[in-house]
């Protein structure tokens, strides 16, 4: 995967400049809910490592533009990548203890709770064989769940509120991410991606039936299975990439 080459400008996070490493630059969105698809509308190779990010409200969201150099059906792999970055931003920030975990591909748990995920876009007419010009990462968490009712009616899932994160300014989320990206870049590659598919299976949420599973040099997820073909189950990247678990379609935000 091929670093972004950005000039770093300042973008305001509650009052002072993101502090991000130099090889990105940031936006700020006026809406969480639009985060992911402005992030889109601008992408293209000149603006890799552009960060587009709203922080202020229920549910914190960022995105960053990516320029890969290799073809569509391994470049997606970025996904992962990024997934691990974001699990070890809020890692870093979360009361101590508590486990942060992945549920294939794209959701994020902390304390066995849904806290939010992340998803990935690309060029529509990009060919599987042919490197797209741009990918779009983005991810949202759930800030607080104040005005979503009796918060047993909805257990499944959590937010940082809830969890006892004390972030006074979230945009330490979104420098830490960009480090943590910065890294599993490094790590993959100067290790190859087996090592970054290894920390992401390293925190993925135990299958129910204790069946072994870990994340594959191609992205994709493999569980034991005695009644799949060879003992294994594949779950595709690609396929599972198409349907985002937990964004509500209807308002833009993580379901609760």
């Amino acid at each position: 995967m091929r670093d972004a080459t950005m000039t770093n400008h300042a973008a305001m996070s509650q009052g002072r400049p993101l502090d991000l490493p130099p090889l990105f630059t940031a936006i700020t969105a006026e809406r969480s809910e639009r985060v992911h698809a402005e992030a889109c509308g601008m992408a293209a190779p000149e603006a890799a490592g552009t960060i587009v990010h709203a922080l202020s409200g229920d549910c914190p969201a960022f995105a960053v533009v990516l320029a890969p150099d290799e073809p569509l059906a391994t470049a997606r792999r970025a996904f992962i990548a990024a997934m691990v970055a974001l699990g070890e931003a809020v890692g870093a920030h979360a009361p101590p203890e508590r486990a942060v975990r992945f549920a294939y591909p794209d959701a994020l748990l902390f304390n066995e709770a849904r806290i939010g995920g992340g998803r990935l876009s690309w060029p529509s007419d990009c060919p599987e064989h042919e490197a797209p010009a741009w990918l779009v990462f983005s991810a949202m968490l759930i800030g607080t769940k104040r005005d979503a009712g009796d918060p047993g009616l909805t257990p499944e899932t959590s937010s940082l509120e809830e969890e006892g994160f004390e972030i006074a300014d979230r945009g330490v989320l979104v420098e830490s991410f960009a480090r943590y990206l910065m890294r599993a870049v490094e790590t993959w590659n100067g290790l190859g991606f087996e090592a970054v598919a290894a920390a992401f299976s390293d925190q993925l949420v135990p299958d129910l039936s204790g069946a072994g599973q870990h994340v594959d040099a191609t992205g994709d997820l493999l569980t034991e299975d005695t009644g799949a073909p060879g003992g294994i189950r594949r779950d595709s990247l690609a396929v599972t990439l198409g349907a985002v678990s937990w964004l509500d379609a209807k308002n833009g935000r993580p379901r609760l």
